[in-house]
Order: C-alpha cells, then structure tokens, then sequence
C-alpha cells in the first residue's frame, strides 16, 4: 500500500487516501458477462442453461487476486435459482504482481478444508479453474456474503463505522476475531488434509515449520529485489529473526497467514466470513497472533502520524494474548518476536508494493531504498527494541495534555 502521493511529495501533508494499486483491468463487464457464462455453461449440468445476469469489478480491486462480483441463474431441480458469486482471478504478469506465484487452487482447497473440519465462517466455494482462458488467469469462485469490512481506503483507524462504534461493539469484534484464531487453530492433522501446505509430506514441528516459513519469506525478499535495489532494514531485519529465533515454537497448526480483520466481513461485530487464504501455511499459532495485532498497529501508526486519534485500546497484544489463551487454553509465548516477524514480512511486502507503484510511474525510487518501506519507522524501533517504550511514552503524554497535567 503506497500512501506517498502527489501531496506528500509536494511538501504538503500527506493525502493518506490515496493507496497505490496499480494494474491493468483484464475487465469490460460485457465481454466479462459472455465468458463467465460460457464457463459456466462447460462446468454445471446439461441443461442447466446458466445466465448471467450482473457484473461488477470493485473499483478499488485487491493488490494480490483481482475480484469480480457476479449474479448468476441456473436451473437446479427444474427450478431457476439466483447465486451472488464472486470470482477471485490471479493477475496477469505484465500487471507486476505482489507475490511471485497465485495458487488459486490451493486457496480454493484451504477454504474447503477449514469449512469442513473447523467452525470457521468459509464462503462456500464452487469451482477451481485451472485453465486461463475463460478469465485471463487461473481463478476459483465461491459465495457471496453481505457484511461490512474494516476499510483499508482509508484505514479503518482514520474514521470508519469500526472506530466509531461503542466500546463494548469493538470489544465483541476483537474477541470474536481472535475466536477466529482460536477455532482455526483447533483443526486437526492439517498436514494431511492438506499436504501441499508441507515439505516432505511429514508434520512438522513448530520450529520446522517456522524455519521454512522463514525461508520462503527470504526468497520472496529475494524475487522482490531481483530487478531493483535491496533495503539494508529488510537485511538488518532478516539477521534479527535468525539471531532471536524461539528455542521452542510449540506445535505447527494451519495458520490463516493473512489474519487480519480487513480481511473479514463481519454482521453486528460478528465474523461473517472469513477470506484471502493465499498467505496459508503450516507454523506456530504465533505466526496469526502477531500478524493480527502488527497489522493493527500498522493503521494506528498512520493513524498518529496524520495526528488522529486512531484506536489506541483495540487488538493491543497483552488484550489479545489473553482472550486467546482464554479461548484455546494455550499460553502465548515469545510475541513480540512474531510481531517483529510480522513488520519485517510486511516491510516485503510494502517493499514490493513501492517498486510496483515505480514501475507504473506513480512513484519515484528514493535514495534510500528503505523509504520504500511506509513502516520503515515502526520497524527499526522494533529492532532497537525501543517501539513499545516509545508507544508507551507518547501515550502518557497523549493522557497527560488531555487531563491538563502537561509541564
């Protein structure tokens, strides 16, 4: 997400609506409407005579999948019926992609799997499709389901139906959210429901499965920087991991990967829908914990740096620690490790989504690669060990200027 915009660059202050999201839409409606319903004339049953009756491209698609909305009808029991679907499609290369590789099928089976064996809300999904030449890349499609979203355009922190809510309604969203973690992380032997997801085929062990999730995380970083400059924080980051690696990483359960409450529809501060599975993996249940309470702190950072009040009592760590060990029974351990694993997989990311914004001409490279990173602050403080101190620090102030105690 690059909030560096034509404002900012000016020496005005920073437009933080504005999220880089370059890409080409493979998208007229029309000729969108014609293939879909070819397609779906070649996967349900003769006669079924499938029409489709509505597309939509969100204007503001996703940076990873690209999302198309659509109504469909066909005939099941000799009856008509109405389906809201959506089709999440893999990007073209020439569209200079997040990630290096999109196994739609893979998501498509981790859904399945999770909505089988856990009481996580999964849309129901339909069909994976493996051949490009319906949509222009491999896609699946699955249920649609109303709700709402924390925004990330703008962050839900600036000012959303989230951070304006009560109280007691964002506690109910934060517990039910964490209950996610908690249902997700109960499901069992998911080394054989879904294989794919291990090296050898064996379970691994927490600290096995740590280990190749780091090791993945390095070659992306690696195909990220590939065309374009390294950032020595990322490196710098890399050696911290290795060198405060845990002693003991617990057990390896499925972890959503993406597991933060953007990526959530919710109805009356309840998880309605739980989606994007591309981040998946085998790992400690940290892994979700630190990345569900660093991409929190992400947005309230922003939140402070755009000198807004932002949600300073939401998904803070020790609250989430305690309403997981509380739902699942399992002592939380080394935290602050895992959310310095998540600003650190995060940097890459963000790393990759500048050198996107680059490469379409919506932003110039910097001097210093690291300001390619819009966290880059927040991460060398959590290196030097001096983040939450600081956060701690602002927040006495904050507190004392609002009560009048201010020297």
């Amino acid at each position: 997400m690059n909030l560096r915009t034509e404002t900012e660059t000016s020496g005005g202050d920073p437009d933080y609506a504005e999220f880089a999201r370059p890409g080409e839409s493979r998208n007229d409606p029309s000729e969108m409407r014609r293939s879909l319903e070819g397609w779906l004339a070649s996967v349900l049953w003769r006669g079924s005579k499938p029409s489709v009756t509505s597309v939509e491209v969100p204007a503001a698609n996703g940076m990873s999948n690209e999302t198309v909305l659509f109504d469909a009808t066909w005939i099941e029991d000799g009856i008509r019926a109405e389906h809201r679907l959506v089709a999440r499609i893999a990007p073209r290369d020439s569209a200079v992609p997040i990630f290096p590789s999109y196994n739609l099928d893979q998501q498509f089976r981790v859904m399945s799997a999770v909505a089988a064996h856990t009481s996580v809300p999964i849309p129901r999904v339909y069909w994976s499709e493996s051949n490009p030449d319906a949509l222009g890349g491999e896609f699946f499609v699955m249920e649609r389901r109303d709700g709402e979203i924390p925004p990330d355009v703008m962050p839900y922190t600036f000012g959303s139906w989230l951070s304006e809510a009560s109280a007691d309604d964002c506690s109910r969203l934060q517990q039910s959210s964490v209950r996610v973690l908690a249902e997700l992380h109960t499901m069992a032997d998911p080394h054989l429901a879904l294989p794919e997801l291990c090296r050898d085929g064996a379970e691994p062990t927490g600290a096995e499965a740590l280990r190749a999730h780091l090791e993945d995380q390095r070659r992306y970083y690696e195909w990220a920087t590939a065309d374009g400059p390294g950032s020595p924080l990322i490196e710098r980051g890399f050696d911290w991991i290795e060198a405060n690696l845990p002693a003991d990483a617990g057990s390896a359960v499925l972890c959503w990967g993406d597991s933060r409450i953007g990526n959530v529809i919710y109805r009356d501060f309840e998880p309605a829908a739980v989606l994007d599975w591309e981040m998946a993996t085998l790992g400690p249940r940290e892994l979700d914990l630190g990345w569900m309470i660093f991409q929190h702190r992400f947005f309230e950072d922003l939140a402070a740096m755009a000198g807004l009040p932002g949600m300073p009592d939401f998904l803070r760590r020790e609250d989430v620690a305690e309403a997981y060990r509380s739902l699942s029974g399992h002592e939380v351990a080394d935290l602050d490790f895992y959310i310095v694993y998540a600003a650190l997989r995060h940097a890459v990311i963000m790393f990759r989504v500048q050198s996107r914004a680059v490469a379409f001409g919506q932003a110039e490279l910097p001097d210093n690669p690291d300001e390619m990173i819009l966290h880059h602050k927040t991460l060398e403080a959590m290196l030097d060990g001096t983040y939450w101190e600081s956060l701690a620090t602002a927040t006495l102030t904050t507190a004392s200027v609002a009560t009048g105690d201010a020297r």
